[in-house]
């Protein structure tokens, strides 16, 4: 900064006097550092407040600096719980003293693991839910927000579209959008009989197997394979087969056959279908009442096999009940014994 000097003669000896220039100087330069300079005053600091600080030591004047802390959940940009906030040119910094931290340690019927990630706010983290969940409004991510994580950790049953339609067939339905577990039935036009199961239900975002609407007349050339619960055809291309041809079953999800996995067709009639035993669905609610949960989180496994061994463990925060032996359990004939924690 270059020095400003005012010479002014005095009335009295007609010199031009040194005190005033050096008054008019300081008074210039003491106007032009307070213009710049400008003092901070007392911060107000969201989630968090100053360390031993009071009031009598603001306006603040530009470099200076104070400690200060955040409160719990929250912590400092460089994500400490405490650090230095400095009166500058523009104002305090940092501008946002306390951010709010979110860990990711747990996901309401989706897949997590227990390594306490945390995320500052303003960061978005991808999640994968189970089969037939998503998040709310149908999302993938959550964001760490002011107000911890949006949408929350809670994977929800995917709701279902309107049924699909089937040919010379027509579905009862009035709603655009069915929650899971709900139903719609069909039935067949004029000349048509339904073939498969007349109701379909929905699975979480999908509907379970549609039927088909086949012609009457075809009973007598020995028609399709006869339906099987909870089976699927696999080899049929056309509702009429030829004498002595084979079909292929396959089981759904929640069973297992038992015996031959065809059926043959013989002068207009057919053997009968495979038998199947009932596979164990691994119940989410049921976990969720005994405070337990899949041991390997990472499988995407929610139907066992009878004899299948299946592996629980307690959810975060709760202890066993039942003897550990239980938590090592087996699918018997559909059914599982669910092991207990509180």
């Amino acid at each position: 900064m270059s020095n400003f000097c005012c010479w002014v003669k005095s009335k009295n000896s007609g010199s031009y006097s040194s005190d005033l220039n050096i008054f008019l100087t300081l008074s210039f330069f003491l106007t032009f550092r307070v213009d710049i300079l400008k003092p901070c005053d007392f911060p107000v600091i969201k989630h968090g407040r100053l360390y031993y600080a009071f009031k009598g030591y603001f306006p603040a004047s530009v470099g200076q600096r104070f400690s200060y802390r955040c409160n719990r959940y929250f912590v400092t940009p460089s994500q400490s719980s405490w650090d230095y906030m400095t009166c500058t040119l523009k104002g305090w910094s940092p501008e946002v003293p306390c951010l709010r931290q979110c860990t990711f340690n747990y996901l309401e019927n989706g897949y997590y693991t227990n390594s306490q990630e945390k995320y500052l706010q303003g960061k978005t983290v991808r999640v994968r839910c189970h089969d037939g969940y998503s998040l709310h409004n149908n999302q993938n991510t959550m964001t760490c927000t002011e107000k911890g994580w949006y949408p929350p950790p809670i994977c929800v049953r995917l709701p279902c579209g309107p049924p699909p339609s089937i040919q010379n067939g027509v579905v009862h339905h009035k709603n655009d959008s069915y929650q899971y577990g709900e139903k719609v039935t069909y039935t067949c036009t004029k000349g048509f009989r339904i073939y498969g199961f007349a109701s379909i239900r929905c699975l979480g975002g999908k509907w379970s197997r549609t039927p088909k609407c086949i012609s009457i007349t075809l009973k007598e050339k020995g028609g399709p394979p006869p339906p099987i619960d909870n089976g699927d055809i696999t080899s049929l291309l056309t509702p009429v087969c030829p004498l002595r041809s084979a079909v292929a079953f396959q089981r759904q999800a929640a069973c297992e056959l038992q015996g031959k996995r065809s059926s043959v067709g013989r002068n207009g009639e057919r053997s009968g279908p495979p038998e199947r035993s009932e596979a164990c669905e691994i119940s989410e609610e049921m976990m969720k009442k005994h405070n337990i949960q899949l041991k390997w989180t990472t499988s995407k496994k929610l139907y066992s096999k009878t004899q299948d061994r299946i592996e629980f463990i307690c959810k975060r925060g709760y202890r066993p009940v039942t003897p550990y032996h239980t938590f090592q359990t087996a699918c018997q004939e559909g059914k599982v014994v669910y092991p207990h924690c509180e």
